[in-house]
């Protein structure tokens, strides 16, 4: 639906530049709450009126503000990224977060012009390259591929290397799991006097190969559960973004999940006619596939560098493209990301 719009469609880029700007201003994991919360709203409102993807009595609230131009993770999401990387480009670490400032996804920057016209930029650019990816009709998840090509062009933008100091061996956590600290080196200005972690782990909650895997179990689990009663693609998403707002509030024992929930609710509808039972293992499979694709990306791209590229998002991106192949060889049926 909002593919159709174009590229240029000047409405909907003025609504993706203020979703980018109000994104900067909450900050990243309160946007993606926020989001989820239109969501699972929408997709409630959906499944009480009957109306499937693409339905015309659809409520709209998915396709035009949770996973749209107005509030969707490559608009708000990414533009409070890239907002970040902005304003932490000469801040230090500090106790509240120990990590490198740019990282920080759960400040809200707030009402700072300068900031809130990145985030806004960013936000029209998220919207450009996710309606590129689905015009093109390439096999993932368009709105994730935009969240990770954002977060890796304002690496750029901003001056940060793009994979960050790999001095430690690029999957080894021990460093920081013994509490090794970064040396600045002279001149660093940048680094110099903080006690910033050699390698900082994406999500301290959960990562771990065997975590990561078992949450991905039971996430996929519910995932396709949801999916199959309800025939949603994005109410479990939806529940799962929306309980990051625990994170913003400061419990940060709280798990990150929405990229777990996706994939297996994918699955789960491109499974017609088959046993309940092959449904929830299918997502179950493809939940633990995507934990593992993100604790793989975390160690890849967010330990070692100074900015938030989603790991998540990177997530949903494998799984998706891995459903889409499926799908064109005849395994599963509308595995293709689904039409809003």
């Amino acid at each position: 639906m909002v593919a159709e719009a174009g590229l240029f469609a000047v409405e909907l880029l003025l609504v993706a530049f203020a979703g980018g700007a109000i994104g900067a201003a909450i900050g990243a994991t309160a946007a993606l709450s926020l989001a989820g919360l239109s969501i699972v709203v929408g997709e409630v409102g959906n499944y009480l009126v009957g109306a499937g993807p693409g339905d015309p009595a659809a409520t709209g609230l998915t396709a035009l503000i949770g996973y749209g131009p107005a509030l969707g993770p490559h608009v708000a999401f990414a533009g409070a990224v890239a907002a970040a990387a902005y304003v932490g480009r000469r801040e230090r670490p500090n106790s509240a977060f120990p990590y490198h400032s740019a990282k920080n996804v759960y400040r809200a920057i707030g009402v700072r012009p300068d900031a809130m016209l990145v985030g806004g930029t960013f936000g029209v650019l998220g919207y450009w390259i996710a309606t590129l990816v689905w015009t093109v009709g390439v096999p993932v998840d368009p709105v994730m591929f935009s969240v990770v090509a954002t977060g890796l062009l304002a690496r750029v933008a901003f001056g940060y290397p793009l994979f960050g100091s790999l001095s430690a061996g690029v999957l080894d956590m021990s460093p920081y799991e013994r509490g090794e600290i970064r040396t600045a080196l002279s001149g660093d200005a940048e680094n110099e006097g903080s006690a910033r972690p050699v390698v900082e782990p994406w999500a301290t909650q959960q990562y771990g190969w065997q975590e990561q895997a078992i949450l991905g179990l039971v996430v996929g689990l519910f995932g396709a559960y949801v999916a199959s009663v309800t025939g949603s693609y994005y109410l479990a998403f939806g529940i799962a973004a929306a309980l990051l707002a625990f994170l913003v509030v400061g419990e940060r024992r709280v798990p990150v999940t929405h990229h777990l929930a996706l994939p297996a609710s994918i699955v789960a509808l491109s499974l017609p006619g088959a046993r309940i039972e092959l449904v929830l293992l299918s997502g179950a499979l493809f939940g633990v596939l995507s934990g593992l694709v993100g604790e793989l990306a975390g160690r890849v791209l967010y330990a070692h560098a100074d900015t938030h590229v989603d790991p998540p998002a990177v997530a949903i991106v494998i799984t998706t493209l891995l459903i889409g192949l499926l799908t064109t060889v005849g395994i599963f049926e509308q595995g293709l990301i689904p039409a809003l």
